[in-house]
């Protein structure tokens, strides 16, 4: 009983660390196909992301700030809690990606820890787009559901992809506990809305990746996944605010 649970917690503990900047303890050592488990768990993290946003944006609303405030104030929230890890992978894939280079080349831009025009102006119009959405949410509960639903979202273009290196930290994580994280998410795709934000991030998150795939020579890393996630997340939203009869 005791092993079970662990078994499921350690996986659960290293989605939250590598995914989130909750102040847990970090995992030291890593086991064969951990990194793997974890990711039946990222779900949870889309718990932690949107939950914390989605709290700051509704403090915000109680206090009567105005609604630029309140969205600004939401989006930090929202970049805080991940560290800036997707929206650091969207700015480093645009740079590669939209670059005229050959696969290789691509490749190696990937790497590179600086940025570039493509993943300065793909960075800043990602950030207008969710203040922008953030600005016009009917309540909070979008926040909450494109968070998790990118996490889940982002386990489909993980396992139909190769990875691009193979020994890298995003090829460590595929072909993990998919079942898993579709329970995990459950509960988050409780209103028949949720569907039509889920629906738009596992499109937005496949058509990312089907773009990478074509540019980097057939393989995907872990700056497309963050990618991914950031796009499925704008998606969502966009569909989630657009939707008339959300509950209140």
């Amino acid at each position: 009983m005791v092993s079970s649970l662990s078994r499921l917690l350690r996986p659960a503990h290293l989605a939250l660390t590598f995914l989130t900047t909750l102040p847990l303890p970090h995992v030291r050592e890593v086991g064969e196909g951990e990194f793997a488990r974890a990711s039946g768990f990222y779900p949870l993290a889309g718990y932690a992301v949107g939950g914390g946003a989605a709290l700051v944006w509704a403090a915000c609303q109680w206090l009567h700030l105005p609604p630029g405030v309140g969205a600004a104030l939401a989006v930090a929230a929202w970049l805080a809690l991940t560290g800036m890890l997707h929206f650091d992978g969207l700015v480093d894939a645009a740079d590669a990606l939209f670059a005229m280079k050959s696969p290789a080349e691509r490749l190696r831009i990937l790497g590179d820890v600086h940025v570039g025009a493509f993943g300065l102006a793909t960075g800043v119009i990602a950030l207008l787009i969710r203040f922008s959405l953030l600005q016009a949410l009917p309540n909070a509960w979008p926040l909450l559901i494109a968070a998790v639903s990118a996490r889940l979202a982002v386990l489909a273009p993980m396992n139909l992809y190769p990875a691009a290196r193979a020994e890298s930290l995003g090829a460590r994580s595929r072909e993990g506990w998919w079942p898993v994280a579709c329970l995990v998410a459950l509960p988050a795709l409780f209103f028949p809305q949720a569907w039509a934000g889920f629906a738009a991030a596992l499109l937005s998150a496949l058509g990312v990746a089907a773009f990478a795939a074509r540019r980097l020579g057939g393989g995907i890393n872990g700056d497309v996944y963050g990618a991914c996630i950031e796009v499925a997340e704008l998606s969502a939203l966009t569909v989630l605010v657009t939707l008339a009869g959300w509950p209140k």
